[in-house]
């Protein structure tokens, strides 16, 4: 737990980016869907109406610092809590002197950083004081609030969604860097416009990632007899080794990148597909968890159409057992086009659907006794596999023996569409569905 000082005079010593932290909605970087004139984040803030929230957004965006220009805005005291450091005694402590405040006429103000790694019983402990109104709480979380916040402290919270900062954001907040007192302001620094472009498409919506670059830049730039610090593209590309992508495999985002991969696949669009499963690869992902999907796409979204789809993402499975990253890349994309270009059916997924819906709607039904097996000579007596049908005994191959019970005689569940070779499989079926019926 700490109380922040609204003196706090941040040394050169500091990382830059956290010299350059805007103190003011003035100088604040982005979400201008909230803090436009007019908007309501912003309204709130200037009438000192602040009531409990939760900003959620990707890295570097500012949801601290939003937090922290509250706290300077508004007439309460300011403590900033930890997941990490604070259990259920320590929230409990504080929130007994926020009551006590509460009851002199005094607001207190908690701010909960990553407010997803609190466990229930941390969450917990803050719902009768936030129900009261002896804090106002201010949580910040990258995850999707839905998934990772109680249910009942959520309901009491309202939700702000920030967004990754724009390129020309970025861009402005680096130039402010380069001219400010607090960050290069008294250094000469030599940096092309479009090195800093660079730096800005590299951060993909981050503020602290972008800061952090250019810091590491002109650390490692090369100075010149007059003291310029000279930034060049060899510099910025040993600065820039690896982009690092949003990506939590445990997160929202986790289930928003397989279902983008899912979806492109079905709709036919392998570039799409190809895209999203480097970007999974590229986050992390294990490739045998995109494989298992892709096993299942298989079935679900290509099955009769074209069944070498199953066995081709087993082999591409057991290539990602067998070899691991970064080799088995090429046989994720070798399967993932293969289930783009194939023709989709979903009818099998769809016979799963019907029939599990009448197995858990309806009588489970007793098998029909021509379909029994009689093992002992009691069974027998009792009509067991009597009017039992051999098909191999048959010229057709088929016989018109029930096998369905009696209730759900006609039932069709299997209904097969004209894609790939389903198309033949349609055509059969038909024909046995006639001959049974003559």
């Amino acid at each position: 737990m700490e109380q922040m000082s609204l003196f706090d005079d941040r040394d050169q010593t500091a990382p830059l980016a956290s010299r350059l932290r805007p103190e003011t909605i003035e100088d604040y970087v982005g979400q201008g869907h909230l803090l436009g004139k007019g908007k309501i984040l912003r309204q709130l803030i200037d009438k000192d109406q602040i009531s409990s929230m939760i900003f959620w957004g990707p890295p570097g965006v500012g949801k601290t610092t939003l937090a922290r220009i509250i706290a300077n805005r508004t007439r309460a005291s300011f403590l900033e809590f930890s997941a990490v450091t604070s259990g259920i005694k320590e929230i409990k402590e504080v929130m007994a002197q926020a009551e006590q405040a509460r009851r002199m006429g005094l607001r207190t103000l908690l701010f909960a950083d990553e407010i997803h790694r609190f466990n229930k019983a941390q969450q917990d402990a803050f719902l009768p004081y936030v129900e009261k109104g002896s804090i106002v709480l201010v949580g910040a979380t990258t995850e999707n609030p839905s998934f990772e916040i109680n249910s009942a402290l959520l309901s009491r919270c309202k939700v702000f969604v920030l967004k990754a900062l724009e390129e020309t954001d970025l861009k402005g907040l680096l130039n402010h860097a380069l001219t400010s007192p607090k960050g290069f302001g008294d250094m000469e620094i030599v940096i092309e416009a479009v090195h800093l472009s660079m730096i800005a498409r590299f951060a993909n919506g981050d503020a602290r990632t972008a800061l952090n670059t250019l810091e590491m830049a002109v650390l490692n730039g090369k100075m010149d007899s007059e003291g310029k610090i000279h930034v060049n593209e060899e510099v910025l590309a040993q600065c820039m080794n690896r982009r690092s992508l949003l990506y939590d495999k445990n997160g929202e985002e986790h289930y928003n990148l397989i279902s983008a991969l899912h979806k492109s696949m079905r709709n036919s669009d392998p570039d799409a597909a190809v895209y999203w499963l480097c970007r999974m690869l590229d986050g992390g992902e294990d490739p045998l968890y995109i494989a298992r999907r892709l096993v299942r796409f298989a079935s679900e979204d290509v099955g009769m159409a074209d069944s070498q789809a199953l066995p081709l993402t087993i082999a591409a499975y057991q290539a990602c057992h067998f070899l691991g990253m970064p080799e088995c890349n090429v046989h994720l994309t070798h399967a993932v086009v293969y289930l783009s270009m194939a023709p989709k059916s979903n009818a099998l997924y769809m016979a799963c659907e019907y029939c599990r819906k009448d197995v858990r709607e309806l009588p489970a039904e007793p098998v029909p006794l021509q379909i029994c097996n009689a093992p002992t000579g009691l069974m027998k007596e009792l009509n067991y596999g009597k009017g039992y049908e051999y098909a191999h005994d048959t010229e057709e191959k088929i016989s018109k023996m029930k096998c369905l019970p009696e209730s759900l005689e006609g039932r069709r569940y299997y209904l097969p569409t004209e894609e790939g070779q389903e198309k033949k499989v349609k055509e059969r079926l038909e024909k046995i569905l006639e001959w049974k019926r003559s």
